[in-house]
């Protein structure tokens, strides 16, 4: 959680950032989303997702805890151009219902394997933004034929190691009907165009670096969206209970970890722990960026992901080392990684 600090900003923000949030009118905003939304049963509940694009490439976007599809508005339709992007509502989280069986992230696996199975993707890019980044982790270990490529935004794997972990689980054991009664209700409230202010704590709360830039619309939308959280709890509860750090050097796909060196939620000290851990692994750090980088640097991010996605899957480590190091001679003005840690988690 923002410390004093953060919150300070957040209430009185006289920060500023250059290229924070889309330049110019996003493609978002000039879709009729409605036509591409659809729904697909897998594991006794219905799940909402959209699909659209050219080409026979597919991106799979998953979202992060508390959040929904609309996590990826300023992606889908640059991506749409050239792919097929398909983004999901997680079972419990957005329009889809919530699941019979117990949510875990094991559980969320399962169900994007048979989703995959039912839209026929094979070999598809995965991207995951925070939980969606240890969910898209667990299904490139649980079913690797499918995943081609991985992403890995703030990807929250090592939760489970915080401090902090285990007594927000037993407090969220205990008050789960107030939670999702207080989201609900404080989200409502911070969705009015009249209340920039209270958006701006409450996407800080979120992890956004500098909430106040974004277009209002972006803010309102992606509140919104968040509103259907009934699967937050359990989610929360995977967590801090599902380890993975072992499991990772399972991973034989090429991987993208991005971060913002101002995560106040996922420390960007574990981008080096993930990049270090999965073999076909390298990293990009967004500099003051926080824990969505995706929609705070939505044009870095889709710029750097269309490259990574653009190299030959069969690359070496040795053949990225050898680009990272011509990009870093060519001075091409990507921000260098820090040397420590940069962030509190």
């Amino acid at each position: 959680m923002p410390d004093l600090d953060v919150l300070r900003r957040l209430v009185h923000p006289g920060s500023n950032s250059a290229d924070y949030g889309a330049s110019g009118r996003s493609e978002w905003l000039d879709i009729d989303w409605e036509p591409l939304r659809k729904r697909i049963a897998v594991r006794g509940s219905e799940i909402e997702y959209v699909d659209f694009g050219e080409g026979d490439e597919a991106i799979l976007f998953i979202h992060g805890l508390g959040a929904a599809w609309q996590t990826w508005l300023e992606n889908l339709p640059f991506f749409s151009r050239t792919h097929r992007v398909i983004a999901l509502d997680l079972p419990g989280f957005g329009r889809s219902e919530m699941p019979p069986d117990t949510i875990s992230i094991e559980f969320f696996g399962e169900v994007l394997v048979e989703f995959c199975a039912a839209l026929g993707l094979d070999g598809v890019t995965v991207v995951g933004n925070s939980m969606g980044g240890f969910i898209g982790a667990e299904l490139a270990i649980r079913a690797p034929e499918r995943v081609e490529r991985l992403v890995l935004v703030s990807a929250a794997v090592f939760w489970q190691e915080y401090r902090r972990a285990k007594p927000l689980m037993t407090a969220a054991k205990f008050s789960e009907a107030g939670i999702g009664v207080a989201l609900a209700a404080g989200q409502k409230r911070m969705t009015s165009s009249s209340r920039p202010r209270a958006r701006a704590i409450a996407l800080g709360f979120g992890g956004f670096r500098y909430p106040h830039l974004l277009d209002p619309r972006l803010q309102i939308e992606i509140l919104r969206t968040c509103r259907r959280t009934a699967g937050f709890v359990p989610a929360l509860h995977s967590l801090g209970s599902y380890p993975l750090r072992d499991e990772l050097p399972r991973i034989s796909c090429p991987t993208l970890v991005v971060w913002g060196t101002e995560d106040t939620l996922v420390s960007v000290r574990h981008a080096h722990d993930i990049a270090d851990l999965i073999p076909s692994a390298r990293k990009v750090i967004y500099e003051r960026t926080g824990h969505v980088a995706m929609i705070e640097r939505p044009d870095r991010f889709n710029r750097d992901l269309a490259e990574f996605m653009a190299e030959s899957p069969g690359k070496t480590a040795a053949d990225e080392a050898a680009v990272r190091s011509a990009r870093a001679r060519e001075g091409n003005g990507r921000a260098p990684e820090p040397a420590g840690d940069a962030s509190t988690a």
